[in-house]
């Protein structure tokens, strides 16, 4: 019993964590370019805990799976002078980089740290230097980073399959596997930098998406209808529910 609890909180930790750092990219920048923002939510579905601040309400809900940053204007038509789709389409891109950009960058950080502090392995303790950890460090996040870029390539290119991805239900178990601080927070740089990698590819419904129809507003100069915008985001939300559920199932096969 004691160990399903620890595993559960991991779990619980590990993806509240990163879900809160990525959507506090988007409130933070949303912030700076003086966007107003209605609410800071982690979770889905079912409110179980809030509190309203100045003019944003903090929200946890009951579906740990994901979270949002509600702006004035971003779904609905606005006139406030501080709507996201006042903003210029520089900011909203901004805006919309920046959750990725917080993981992506957060992970690579965290694996650099590791790799500098305890990943070495030296023949001769006496070269065991601050800058050999430094250089070591950068080399071995160097090959991290190197060891995306290579799984985005076979990714585009049709070399992989749905069989070899990853979801909520395989995370968790990888999760409970994992021993010790150290390789806990080596595991949590990388779902950190892949849920960033993943957020970044280009379809409706993930920020890649949105960054998608961004850069055809800057190429037409003039935005997007919102129903038409709206129409494609359901379209992509629908393709990525119908991934997740085979995802799920190929997990699920895997692990049991």
């Amino acid at each position: 019993m004691i160990a399903f609890i620890i595993n559960a909180l991991k779990i619980i930790f590990l993806l509240g964590f990163l879900i809160l750092i990525h959507e506090g990219g988007h409130f933070f920048v949303a912030k700076l370019c003086k966007v107003k923002v209605k609410e800071f939510s982690i979770g889905f579905g079912k409110v179980i805990w809030q509190k309203q601040g100045k003019e944003t309400r903090y929200a946890i809900r009951l579906i740990p799976l994901g979270g949002f940053v509600s702006m004035e204007g971003e779904d609905e038509e606005s006139e406030d002078e501080r709507s996201f789709t006042k903003a210029s389409v520089w900011k909203r891109l901004a805006i919309v980089v920046a959750g990725a950009t917080v993981n992506i960058l957060f992970g690579i950080l965290v694996y650099f740290i590791l790799v500098a502090t305890v990943g070495i392995q030296f023949v001769n303790p006496e070269s065991d230097t601050i800058w050999n950890r430094i250089y070591y460090g950068a080399k071995g996040t160097g090959a991290f980073i190197a060891g995306i870029g290579e799984s985005i390539k076979i990714l585009f290119t049709g070399g992989f399959s749905t069989d070899q991805m990853v979801g909520i239900v395989g995370i968790s178990d990888i999760v409970t596997q994992t021993s010790g601080f150290i390789d806990y927070l080596s595991l949590l740089a990388v779902i950190s930098v892949s849920l960033g990698v993943t957020n970044l590819l280009p379809i409706p419904a993930l920020d890649g998406g949105k960054i998608l129809i961004l850069l055809i507003e800057v190429i037409r100069r003039k935005p997007m209808k919102l129903e038409t915008e709206a129409k494609i985001q359901l379209i992509g939300f629908s393709l990525l529910l119908t991934l997740t559920l085979i995802v799920t199932y190929n997990d699920i096969v895997r692990i049991f």
